[in-house]
């Protein structure tokens, strides 16, 4: 059974302070989750290990005070929070939101039921995916600078890749031909998550050089063949700076599709390099030419 309160009548049992605003939860405490077998519980730890449930309800879980205040930064609406009060006081979870949510205590046991990492922030919380359709996306930025990765898999790569892109303050993150769902949990944790903090598009290879045409937006695509080192090139212009997997590289229609093949000078035994610190090289050279730019 739910009650909706008023979360300013709940300070004193809560320990919660609250300074000149009023919150208002909905908050499920009239019993504490103790059992791995509560059925809830259950469909949580589905939406943790598979992205056929996550894609099914629309629902995903965020572990961590960091990922959790970045997802609301980022517009992303919590349903729950789950909070093991061994593990994090309570004035900590009446700080993170203003959102209406159901507010969850649980015990250590059922918290590393759901925890995906090894540390012991003892929070958890249930989100709404968002749509990450190419429609969707409006650049409000004139010379917009934009990464995209074809096929990435790898969610310690993509998570890198966002890092990045967060970094960099890029204006979108366009992922084409999607291997691994943006909501996988190892993705949000390498992420830190930058997942939330950046627009995110995916869609295929074909919809994707579309878009960018569509938009005037120059592709310059790391590649080994008809490639010009990357230094040598304009980026200060609508960008869209295209990476592949290190291990294939990008698919053709991207080469033949692309305003110029840009390529960084290796100087040692290899001839590539981690994506992700491929990506950053460019993003920053792009930078740095903006930044030179609006000096003068």
């Amino acid at each position: 059974m739910v009650l909706v309160f008023n979360f300013t009548a709940l300070c004193r049992d809560l320990s919660v302070i609250i300074t000149n605003k009023t919150f208002t939860f909905a908050i499920d405490m009239l019993k504490e989750i103790s059992s791995t077998q509560n059925t809830y519980i259950k469909q949580l730890v589905q939406l943790k290990d598979k992205s056929r449930e996550r894609r099914k309800r629309g629902r995903f879980l965020i572990e961590g005070l960091r990922e959790i205040r970045l997802a609301l930064k980022g517009g992303y609406v919590l349903e729950s929070l789950l909070f093991c009060p061994e593990l994090i006081s309570q004035d900590e979870i009446g700080a993170l939101t203003h959102q209406q949510i159901h507010l969850i205590s649980i015990t250590k046991e059922v918290y590393q039921k759901l925890a995906h990492r090894d540390t012991t922030e003892g929070v958890v919380a249930v989100a709404q995916t968002k749509s990450h359709e190419l429609t969707n996306l409006q650049f409000h930025n004139a010379q917009p600078l934009v990464l995209v990765a074809e096929a990435p898999e790898k969610p310690g790569n993509i998570g890198a890749l966002l890092r990045t892109a967060d970094a960099a303050h890029v204006d979108a993150v366009l992922i084409a031909n999607p291997k691994t769902d943006l909501y996988n949990p190892n993705i949000i944790r390498s992420s830190v998550g930058c997942v939330f903090t950046s627009p995110i598009a995916t869609g295929s290879t074909a919809d994707i050089i579309s878009f960018l045409k569509a938009n005037n937006i120059k592709m310059y695509c790391a590649a080994l063949q008809a490639s010009k080192v990357y230094t040598t090139q304009d980026f200060t212009g609508p960008t869209a700076l295209v990476v592949g997997t290190e291990a294939t590289g990008l698919s053709d229609e991207w080469l033949t599709q692309s305003s110029q093949n840009i390529i960084i000078p290796m100087h040692g035994a290899i001839d590539s390099m981690n994506v992700s610190v491929a990506a950053g090289i460019l993003i920053f050279e792009a930078i740095r030419q903006r930044q030179l730019t609006n000096d003068k």
